[in-house]
């Protein structure tokens, strides 16, 4: 028997499903993580992005500082952070890691967006009395929605696949079921437990290109 039949006899085993540490219990931690160091990452990135690409001030070096994150290994920031005081939290230096991780993709994307908004709609809304906030979250924000959400897009892929490194610090997730494999000598456990995260990644990018195609014209920029 083939490694992918095994890993399909392993995923399809009802035992392994169920029960503490089974797949669903893993894949619910998975997506809870995901989701938290998504919120914690767009609530820290956008906000700076938008008043910068608003100003047209200091955009460029805070874009090119959280690209900076990019070029080090997110689990390289993670075997530090449990060097750290942060590492006295059980779930503590993996959201810090992925939420640095996630940084780069909504910041560059939400400053690009709100760069890219015609500059004479812009003076033609200051030009009617419109105030610097109300240009902000009437004009500039509605158009340069579709880039924003393309780098919530990437953001949440990009941390679907990277929380697996939550098992590396004895956190939940997909990762446990792939490090339980390794512990185990189980490659066909192993296999599936990739598997399971490509498939959610695949799933949850999925779920933003149908919420795209079913969102307004002027959310999609076609309109």
């Amino acid at each position: 028997m083939t490694t992918l039949a095994e890993a399909w006899r392993w995923l399809t085993d009802p035992a392994h499903w169920s029960g503490d540490g089974g797949i669903a219990q893993r894949l619910v931690e998975h997506v809870v993580l995901t989701g938290v160091c998504l919120a914690v990452s767009c609530l820290l990135a956008l906000p700076v992005a938008l008043v910068l690409g608003h100003l047209g001030k200091g955009g460029a070096l805070a874009v090119n500082l959280a690209n900076i994150g990019r070029a080090v290994p997110t689990f390289a920031v993670l075997v530090l952070l449990l060097l750290t005081p942060v590492g006295r939290w059980s779930e503590g230096p993996t959201v810090v890691a992925l939420v640095l991780f996630a940084i780069p993709p909504l910041l560059t994307n939400a400053y690009v967006g709100m760069r890219g908004v015609d500059r004479d709609t812009v003076r033609a809304a200051t030009g009617m009395g419109m105030t610097g906030r109300q240009v902000l979250t009437g004009v500039e924000l509605p158009l340069a929605l579709p880039m924003i959400m393309t780098g919530v897009r990437i953001a949440a892929t990009q941390l679907v696949a990277t929380a697996t490194i939550a098992a590396l610090a004895g956190g939940g997730g997909l990762g446990r079921v792939i490090t339980a494999g390794f512990n185990l000598a189980s490659t066909p456990q192993v296999v599936a437990g990739a598997v399971l995260v490509a498939a959610l990644a695949l799933a949850v990018e999925g779920a933003f290109v149908l919420a795209e195609r079913l969102s307004p014209p002027w959310v999609r920029g076609s309109g």
